[in-house]
């Protein structure tokens, strides 16, 4: 495949990612963007070219050495929920934009700390950089069939790749100045990546297994007969093992240390409770990643031999079968892995560079004399350019220098070197004792032992140099031997290399820190680190400053980078949030905190000090004093919290308080309104029986026999009625108040509803109403047989109240649901009007309406219906989605509850 083929290719999958890092950035607030998925995909920015090559080089000159790249993360993964949680709110709450930033902050804002730990990234990331390059380069030569080596830098494919790259990271990068900010479009692009990436491996593996060979097993099977297989797929021995457990320490420290991985975990963070699903998508993503590396790095060997380099065999195996489209998809693949990895990488550096080196080194001056958009314009322009230079020097460093170094080789030095900020990084978190002297001091020893132990020998051997020193040891002392320093020869380079630097680094680390004290600002925000669940949302109360500031002056520090219109925004919420007169002139050490925030994000945690530190007369604070202010801040937290917890339990118990006293006066209303009904429905028969006994005790013997007749069988229905009705009511009281005995036992439904519909029949057959039981289960339930049959009876009757005389239907059904039974009653009759559904089971219901359409009965029921069921532990309902007319339902338990 041609040269200008694979780069017209290449070209139209960056336009790609252009087109989504556009689409993300106008689309923030999409559900494919913002979402736990995006967030865990990005963090796979860790399987960078030396995942996607590297693993298989190793695994085939190796063996199963490569799985420890990746073991590191896996057993980090689970403790991110306690200490991943714990650094993101540290973060967010003091808008924090790098890995730099974050540890000087730590010790009072160091800004020689800041410096250094931006010095020993660039150190270790720019040639891991350059190792992405490499990749580019030698796979786009593979694919291509280029020249191995090009006549000169501007003739070099890479090259171009490199600024495209550069004007990438530069336009989607420094969108806001606001470096602490999410870049959606950036991390969209790196999520996007991730899925290519794995997909293409997977394809790949897949081909390799099933397409070449005859599957895994087969593969294994001729791979047992090379030689020296019985060495790749088992330990050699303790020594072999001690180097496992220090490779995967050195994978643990980098998935937390790596400028990368912090800026996709925390920096790029949108909500902590991504973290959970995290955990488990991107352990599953590192476990996919891996299933073919072992099977294509040994279908490589088997194929291929050893002619040709084994990083490349996913790459070489296709190209061999003539597949070249095959080929071309894994090197999209591997491409996609580079870009995350240099993006991302480049960005953090950038960041690093410009807040932590060229600003409060230099250009602090020049932006403190100009205006918001200036100063905008400017701190873009620095990243911009910084972002130029680093990958220009990346470029660079692998144009001259990285030819005679593997990916392997490459990736583990800048694990080893990054490792270095793991004592200062971890256990600020946790002990507040910590100085910046002992982390500067420490930082310093580790890092010259890696440059000792490691980086000068593989420099020497991969560049072909001198190797005395490290046969004899430098100065030709041999207890200084750069692998087996003091005599300790048994652990691979990188191992050697990181238990020394890790020891040295550790113990002056913790010396130091215990020889000198630290300053009030060291001590102060140790207390806020190491008490962050405490102090999150009141670390402004339990920050230590005492000197003379004004307000307006630090207002114009921050209208030079902010703006008036948000300067003013920030702080009249600051002054609402905490309670203070917006009118005070002098700043507080509230006010003082909270702007050195506002800034941190723009020019980084140091310059944001440097900055206030202008306009602000400090007065030094002695370590006792700082210790019982924060003392004091702790207990009146502590107090704040018990009194907000009182306050709250305070409100809730007004609350109920209130609602009691509701619904006692909704009672009080009830009950007159109750005692009305009563008085209304006992008034109307006493009425008309006194009115007949008077006309017949007026009778003077003129009356004839039919007419006394009358009024006595008018006297037996009234006394009847209004017997019914005190029963009723009786009936209801004792069911309301819980003293009516139910006399529960286990009884047929069927023939309950039997001998409710024998005691209606003669009222149905008069009216000409059809009543239909042919839908009757033999169902079992555990009920009272007088009270349901009460039940039953009220409904039949109010169906055939409401239905057409020689046209009504009634219908009942029965039917057994999960541990209860549930009992129908239908009607084809007017139905019920739906603004009456939610009051026909309310014993006041028929008084709103004795006026204007008194039905016959007296209007309890329904409500009596409702007690007796729910004293059963059931449910009364009327189905309002029935059309037909009215349809009522109600359940009973079938085993006691």
């Amino acid at each position: 495949m041609g040269s200008w083929s694979v780069l017209i290719v290449l070209l139209c999958y960056l336009a790609l990612l252009f087109a989504l890092a556009f689409w993300a950035e106008r689309n923030t607030a999409n559900r494919w963007i913002k979402n736990p998925y995006v967030y865990a995909l990005s963090l796979a920015v860790y399987c960078s070219a030396w995942t996607y090559y590297g693993s298989v080089g190793v695994a085939a000159n190796s063996g199963i050495d490569f799985l420890t790249i990746y073991l590191g993360p896996v057993i980090a993964l689970p403790l991110w929920m306690f200490i991943m949680t714990r650094i993101i709110k540290i973060a967010k709450n003091n808008k924090i934009a790098s890995i730099a930033d974050f540890v000087s902050l730590r010790y009072g804002n160091d800004r020689q700390l800041g410096a250094l730990i931006a010095i020993i990234c660039i150190f270790g990331i720019v040639p891991y950089i350059s190792l992405q390059l490499k990749a580019v380069s030698e796979t786009f030569q593979l694919l291509s069939g280029s020249p191995q080596t090009a006549d000169n830098i501007f003739s070099d494919t890479t090259f171009y790749i490199s600024l495209l790259l550069a004007v990438f990271i530069a336009f989607f990068g420094t969108l806001a100045t606001d470096a602490s900010r999410s870049r959606r479009g950036l991390i969209t692009t790196v999520a996007f990546e991730s899925v290519i990436k794995l997909v293409f491996f997977l394809v790949i593996g897949s081909y390799v297994c099933f397409a070449l060979f005859d599957g895994p097993k087969d593969i294994y099977n001729q791979a047992a007969l090379l030689e020296g297989f019985e060495s790749l797929v088992t330990f050699k021995g303790l020594d072999h093992g001690i180097s496992w457990f220090y490779t995967i320490m050195l994978s643990f420290l980098a998935i937390f240390l790596l400028p990368r991985q912090f800026h996709v975990a925390v920096v790029e963070n949108e909500d902590p409770k991504y973290i959970k699903k995290a955990i488990w998508f991107f352990s599953l993503y590192l476990l996919l990643f891996n299933i073919f590396v072992f099977y294509i790095a040994f279908a490589g060997k088997l194929a291929l031999g050893g002619q040709v380099n084994p990083d490349y065999y996913s790459l070489l195996l296709p190209l061999a079968e003539g597949k070249t489209g095959l080929a071309l998809m894994v090197f999209i693949g591997g491409f996609s892995a580079v870009i995350s990895m240099v993006v991302v990488s480049t960005l953090a550096l950038s960041t690093m560079v410009s807040n932590n080196l060229l600003i409060p080194y230099g250009l602090l001056d020049r932006l403190f004399q100009t205006n918001p958009e200036t100063n905008t314009r400017y701190i873009r322009n620095v990243r911009r350019v910084s972002i130029f230079v680093l990958v220009v020097t990346a470029y660079l460093f692998y144009y001259y220098f990285s030819s005679q170094l593997s990916l392997f080789s490459l990736g583990l030095i800048a694990f080893v070197i990054i490792a270095q900020l793991a004592p200062s990084f971890f256990l600020g978190l946790f002990w507040n004792r910590g100085t910046a002297t002992a982390s500067k001091i420490g930082m310093i020893a580790g890092f010259a032992v890696v440059v000792f132990t490691l980086i000068l020998p593989r420099t020497t051997l991969g560049l072909g140099s001198n190797t005395d020193f490290i046969t004899e040891g430098y100065f030709g002392i041999a207890a200084l031997k750069p692998f087996g320093l003091f005599g300790m020869d048994m652990l691979s380079a990188e191992a050697h290399a990181l238990f020394w630097s890790l020891l040295v680094n550790l113990s002056l680390y913790c010396l130091f820190s215990l020889l000198i004290v630290a300053n009030y600002r060291e001590r102060n925000f140790g207390e806020l680190f190491v008490h962050v669940n405490s102090v999150i949302g009141n670390d402004e109360q339990g920050y230590v400053w005492r000197g003379e500031a004004y307000v307006e002056d630090v207002k114009k520090v921050l209208n030079r980078f902010l703006g008036n219109e948000k300067t003013e925004k920030e702080f009249q919420q600051f002054y609402k949030r905490n309670g203070i007169d917006p009118n005070n002139q002098k700043a507080d050490a509230r006010l003082i905190n909270f702007s050195e925030k506002l800034l941190t994000g723009t020019l980084g945690s140091v310059s944001a000090r440097m900055l206030i530190g202008n306009v602000a007369k400090e007065h030094p604070i002695s370590l006792q004093e700082v210790l019982n202010i924060l003392e004091d801040t702790k207990t009146t937290r502590a107090t704040n919290k018990i009194l907000t917890q009182k306050s709250k339990e305070l409100s809730q118990l007004a609350g109920q308080l209130q609602s009691a006293n509701d619904e006692l006066v909704q009672q009080d209303r009830l009950k007159d309104e109750f005692l009305d009904t009563v008085a209304h429905e006992l008034k109307t028969p006493i009425t008309s029986i006194k009115a007949a006994a008077e006309v017949l005790v007026d009778d003077e013997g003129d009356m004839p026999y039919e007419f006394k007749e009358n009024f006595l069988k008018n006297i037996q229905e009234d006394a009847d009625r209004l017997q019914t009705l005190i029963g009723n009511i009786l009936d209801l009281e004792k069911l309301s108040n819980g003293r009516q005995e139910l006399q529960l036992e286990h009884r047929s439904v069927r023939d309950t509803i039997q001998k409710a519909v024998r005691g209606i029949h003669q009222l149905a057959e008069k009216k000409g109403v059809q009543i239909i039981t042919a839908e009757i289960s033999d169902t079992v339930a555990y009920y009272d047989e007088d009270k349901v049959e009460q039940v039953l009876t009220n409904l039949l009757s109010n169906a055939l109240k409401f239905t057409e005389a020689k046209r009504g239907k009634v219908q009942l059904r029965a039917q057994n649901e999960s541990q209860q039974v549930k009992v129908i009653v239908e009607d084809n009759g007017r139905g019920i009007a739906e603004e009456d559904f939610q009051y026909i089971f309310e014993k006041f219901y028929q008084s709103k309406y004795q006026n204007t359409r008194k039905p016959q009965g007296s209007g309890f029921g329904l409500a009596i219906c409702k007690k007796i069921i729910e004293s059963h532990k059931g449910n009364i309902w009327a189905d309002p989605d029935f059309s037909e007319g009215a349809r009522f339902v109600f359940t009973l338990p079938t085993h006691p509850n």
